[in-house]
């Protein structure tokens, strides 16, 4: 096996590279992909090449992709909010970049899995209560347009035998550690992790606002999963929503109260963003997986097991 990971220096990307070292022995080389070079301490095979390049530009992607590719994880975004203050930006990196990444792969090796990143984002308008595996997209944010024209484009390439392609829908991934980012759907780490750390944190959407979420660990098998399942079982459409549960800031305060104490409450605000409410408000508050479920992909059990998972893995 030989993998890229585009974006492979952020959290998922690091995340998703341990696992995969961990898991496939027979890997050759993993070549991590990303405008910022990875951390030294993550660095830890000689399978390992960490690439500082620009995957916006035609010869710096011919320069990463080669016949001897197995497979692309394609993380590389300009997040929803970001995308959404700077429209160029996010056409650039989330659009252009993904339609050069599927023409060299259509080039060299159109046995390459091209796992793409997608987003909730794609949905929105007046949607049911669940959607399932057919509802169609109708996003309400630029980031939501640029991933939704990946999902047509990867679902293209693959029905024309150009690239092995699969695009996998992450729900809101909680609880993140580090910072906060520009992603629209910060706030929902945040508000759980800066607590806990005794930090300053603030919930800009209603309290009852439903959220689909999963944990890292969960987002990360179920990536993997996509890279090795039999895509013949998709049935011809390509696109997969990653399992997920429904709960809402109310319900994961609860939580952290119950299971880390009443102090943290001191450290919630709860100033309201309309711009943040109105992109979280318009994606997806449940999903019918059954469909998901039966190829193999995973869930998580409940909110309290993702609180825990994440104390745990932070003390350790």
């Amino acid at each position: 096996m030989n993998i890229i990971i585009t974006g492979g220096a952020g959290f998922l990307g690091s995340e998703l590279l341990k696992n995969l070292l961990e898991q496939y022995p027979s890997i050759e080389t993993i070549k991590v992909v990303d405008r910022v070079k990875l951390s030294e301490n993550v660095i830890t095979s000689h399978k390992i090449e960490s690439i500082v390049a620009d995957i916006t530009v035609q010869q710096e992607v011919d320069n990463i992709i080669d016949e001897n590719t197995t497979h692309v994880f394609h993380l590389a975004a300009i997040v929803s909010s970001h995308a959404e203050e700077n429209f160029e930006l996010g056409m650039l990196v989330n659009l252009k970049a993904t339609q050069l990444l599927l023409e060299r792969c259509r080039h060299v090796n159109p046995n390459i899995r091209f796992v793409f990143s997608s987003s909730l984002a794609v949905f929105g308008g007046e949607l049911p209560d669940k959607i399932d595996y057919m509802t169609a997209m109708q996003p309400s944010s630029s980031y939501g347009t640029q991933k939704a024209i990946c999902e047509l484009l990867v679902n293209d390439y693959a029905r024309k035998s150009f690239v092995d392609a699969v695009s996998v829908r992450l729900p809101t991934i909680c609880i993140r550690p580090g910072v906060p980012n520009k992603a629209a759907s910060s706030f929902v780490s945040g508000m759980i992790r800066e607590p806990l750390k005794q930090e300053q944190s603030n919930c800009p959407v209603d309290v009852d606002l439903p959220l689909w979420v999963s944990s890292p660990n969960t987002v990360i098998k179920n990536i993997i999963h996509a890279s090795q399942m039999d895509t013949k079982t998709l049935e011809g459409f390509r696109t997969v929503n990653l399992p997920g549960l429904q709960t809402s800031p109310k319900e994961m305060i609860a939580s952290l109260v119950n299971i880390a104490g009443e102090s943290c409450l001191d450290f919630i605000s709860y100033e309201k963003d309309d711009n943040v409410e109105r992109i979280v408000s318009s994606w997806p508050k449940s999903m019918n997986n059954d469909k998901e479920l039966a190829l193999g992909f995973i869930k998580d059990s409940d909110f309290n097991a993702i609180l825990n998972t994440y104390i745990n893995t932070t003390n350790e």
